[in-house]
């Protein structure tokens, strides 16, 4: 199979009708090297197929792995019994048929797919694949966690080391990482979708972002890798941020999003260089809620700014140990100088108190401002007015008039909380200027009502940006520009 890139993607075509499938086969030329025809998308098989100038793998999927179609056994071996072939065909054809057929083999794929999880006997699977005559094997699992991508990555080096042609890709948004970096520990090929709207499998990236985002094409086994560890991540434009940064320092690195549900179980199989179970250059972490605490019992040393405040957002991979940083405070604080000049004495309302709250009052305090913890717990948040001697209160009726800046660190007002506001137009009423450290969107609802009641306002991207700077700083010993990386904001990843 001929292509044109180091590193191959295919772009999965989806359609209903024949005229809908050619016509999204020549948009998909732009960015791929080999086209999936899913055939089981299409009301009706087409006779004859026209002429594309790329490799096509034609595929007719059952439902129970993945297609779009009830099909029995019979129906599928009728179907490929007749199915076009040629040296730029190749065929994706289910294991369970493969006794079936007599095909040119070194044209076929051969796949299992599985959407609950990664099966226990997975190893049994590859060798039962692997035994047959089949060019190369396919092996697709459902994720629910980063440490599900562990299997796969195996495989990939299992497969290399036998010298066998190998797909092998963890499905869902935690297996991100395989569809990235796959193809450089000798995966065969990655899929992307045309758009963020015909992806035929979960967590596929379209193709746009795998070369232009990800820089799937110079991505190899020196490939710096750091990534950003959180539940949710995938809202994020710290992916953005950061391999913009690498492009423009002409560094080999690649920023990644983790889904992570247990922290420690992630650090010490995957990324505790005394410990992890996967040979990759990994040199770096952000890390996110709901794992700026925890994340604390992993490291090796801890910056002395980032043990009072109490919140780890950065992880530094040196040697054969792990390195902890806080990059939060300095990147909050640095938006508010230039806005307000100085915080002395400024009387500063708090909502929330997870890490992101602890950054936020430990870097007004040195400031010299006057902290206030608003939350709609109380009990709860009052641990953690009382390890800043501050006064808590509750948010529910709070009145905000008369306050120099009112400061949101909670999720509310992204993501699955994008229409919501922490604070009413009536409670800010009266406050001078209002700081959101929501970045995605720009504009939240609570700066909407903020602006509605006569507030400056300020986002969390500056801050984002800032505290990025400072993380990259750490990992690589370069800065990069901020307004480089700002531009690079503008399509929301």
């Amino acid at each position: 199979m001929n292509h044109k890139h180091s590193a191959r993607i295919c772009v999965p075509v989806c359609e209903k009708d024949l005229d809908a499938l050619w016509n999204t086969c020549e948009r998909a030329v732009e960015w791929a090297d080999v086209i999936e025809l899913r055939l089981d998308c299409l009301d009706e098989i087409p006779d004859n197929f026209k002429e594309i100038t790329r490799p096509l793998i034609l595929t007719f999927r059952p439902s129970e792995e993945g297609g779009h179609r009830e099909l029995t056994r019979e129906e599928r071996r009728r179907f490929w019994s007749s199915a076009p072939r040629g040296e730029t065909v190749w065929w994706d054809v289910e294991g369970d048929l493969v006794h079936d057929l007599t095909p040119d083999w070194s044209r076929v794929i051969v796949s299992h797919h599985d959407f609950s999880g990664v099966p226990k006997d997975l190893e049994q699977i590859y060798e039962r694949l692997a035994h047959t005559p089949a060019a190369v094997i396919k092996i697709a699992v459902q994720t629910n966690d980063i440490l599900d991508c562990l299997p796969i990555f195996q495989l990939l080096e299992r497969a290399r080391s036998e010298g066998r042609e190998i797909i092998a890709i963890a499905m869902g948004n935690a297996g991100i990482a395989t569809r990235v970096l796959g193809p450089s520990r000798g995966s065969f090929l990655t899929y992307g979708a045309l758009d963020d709207a015909r992806t035929t499998a979960p967590g596929q990236v379209n193709a746009r972002k795998l070369r232009s985002l990800f820089h799937l094409d110079t991505i190899d086994d020196e490939t710096m890798i750091c990534g950003l560890v959180g539940m949710p991540v995938m809202h994020s434009v710290s992916p953005r941020i950061h391999n913009a940064a690498f492009l423009e320092q002409k560094l080999n690195g690649v920023y990644l999003p983790f889904e992570v549900h247990d922290v420690i179980q992630f650090f010490k199989r995957m990324v505790h260089p005394r410990t992890r179970e996967l040979n990759w250059n990994l040199r770096g972490l952000s890390i996110t809620a709901p794992h700026k605490q925890t994340v604390m019992e992993c490291l090796d040393w801890i910056d002395a700014d980032a043990k009072d405040i109490g919140a780890v957002n950065t992880v530094v991979v040196e040697g054969d140990r792990l390195l902890g940083y806080n990059t939060d405070a300095a990147g909050f604080i640095d938006p508010l100088l230039k806005r307000l000049t100085t915080l002395r004495d400024a009387k500063v309302a708090i909502i929330g108190a997870g890490g992101a709250a602890r950054a936020a009052i430990w870097a007004l305090q040195r400031q010299n401002a006057n902290v206030t913890l608003f939350a709609r717990n109380v009990p709860k948040a009052q641990a953690l007015a009382d390890l800043f001697r501050i006064s808590c209160m509750s948010l529910h009726e709070a009145s905000f008039a008369g306050y120099d800046l009112v400061i949101n660190t909670t999720p509310v007002g992204s993501g699955a909380y994008i229409n919501q506001s922490p604070a009413t137009r009536e409670q800010l009423s009266g406050s001078r200027c209002v700081y959101d450290l929501i970045y995605n969107p720009r504009e939240t609802l609570l700066l909407r009502e903020a602006h509605k009641a006569g507030c400056e306002t300020l986002g969390g991207l500056e801050m984002l940006v800032a505290q990025a700077g400072l993380q990259f700083e750490l990992w690589t010993g370069r800065k990069f520009s901020h307004e480089f990386s700002r531009m690079n904001t503008d399509f929301m990843y």
